[in-house]
């Protein structure tokens, strides 16, 4: 019978304050895990070691892409391993150094790495039929809030410091507007994670937050009545879908492996169940072009790694 072994590192929950340095992390080791969530065997093979941004909290991703990392195991013949860090850039670090094989990243993390070290794009996530996802600015339900401009000097949550959703685009929307973005509001802190920072809203730890829409949509799928108490107030652009990736070193034939499974996946019941399970249709092909509005955001909003 397959399996995977789930190893998640340096993860943080919800802090309040400046970002702090990645060294203080603790570690954490799940070695000692509820049988039903995830089994573990003894196996000789060299596990696949497949990184996930910290889109959603630690928890939530190695709840939902339990099925999809046992589907790659299966397929590939090997165990595999689920990697975190609490940053971004963290998730980059581990690609340019080969330390994993794949990665499930953000789009900020794609156009760094891409530019930077030569990451390279293996696949994009569709979902409803789209390959773009976009910023949402919420607050509160009965905040009284109805733009951004009326969360001046009030506490503000960022999900990372390199999130294009999560904070690239409201820098990028204040500057658009004519205010300073340092001094706009009275107070941010990061969640490193858009369900938690969906959550700070909702339980009024902050006033407002910007946040994955994929990933707030998914979030009300699974909890109603959370839509009871956040609303949405702006909308960005669409910009180009986190993708999945592998580091520069990738061989062409190891490439041509993973996109097989991967662009296959939504055909087989395994495969479909694997998908549901994180919300996706299927996994498809896009091309790099796709994330230039990133980089202009990226650019315009100066935001930098």
């Amino acid at each position: 019978m397959r399996y995977f072994v789930i190893a998640i590192l340096l993860t943080l929950p919800l802090v309040v304050g400046c970002v702090p340095a990645v060294g203080d992390a603790p570690y954490i080791d799940f070695n000692d895990v509820d049988p039903t969530v995830i089994e573990r065997v003894e196996m000789d093979d060299l596990p696949l070691r497949v990184a996930v941004a910290a889109v959603i909290s630690p928890e939530g991703t190695a709840e939902s892409y339990r099925l999809l990392l046992g589907y790659l195991g299966e397929r590939l013949g090997r165990p595999v391993e689920l990697v975190q860090r609490r940053t971004y850039m963290e998730i980059n670090n581990l690609l340019e150094a080969g330390q994993v094989d794949l990665a499930f990243v953000c789009t900020s993390g794609y156009v760094y790495g891409h530019d930077a070290f030569g990451m390279r794009l293996l696949v994009a996530p569709e979902v409803n039929g789209e390959t773009v996802y976009r910023s949402l600015l919420i607050v509160p339900s009965d905040s009284d809030a109805r733009s951004i401009e009326d969360l001046q000097g009030a506490t503000f949550v960022f999900t990372d410091p390199i999130s294009t959703t999560g904070r690239a685009y409201p820098i990028y929307l204040l500057t658009q507007l004519g205010y300073d973005p340092q001094s706009f509001f009275g107070h941010v802190f990061y969640t490193y994670s858009h369900d938690n920072a969906i959550r700070a809203v909702a339980d009024r730890i902050a006033d407002g937050a910007a946040v994955d829409s994929l990933v707030y949509r998914f979030a009300l799928e699974r909890d109603p009545e959370l839509g009871d108490r956040v609303r949405v107030i702006h909308e960005s652009p669409p910009f180009g879908i986190p993708p999945v990736v592998v580091g520069p070193n990738a061989t062409e034939s190891w490439i041509e492996e993973l996109r097989r499974i991967f662009l296959t996946m939504h055909e087989t019941p395994e495969g479909q169940e694997a998908l549901a399970a994180i919300g996706v249709d299927r996994f498809v092909m896009v091309d790099d072009s796709a994330y230039d509005g990133v980089r202009l955001i990226h650019r315009e909003a100066l935001v930098s790694p």
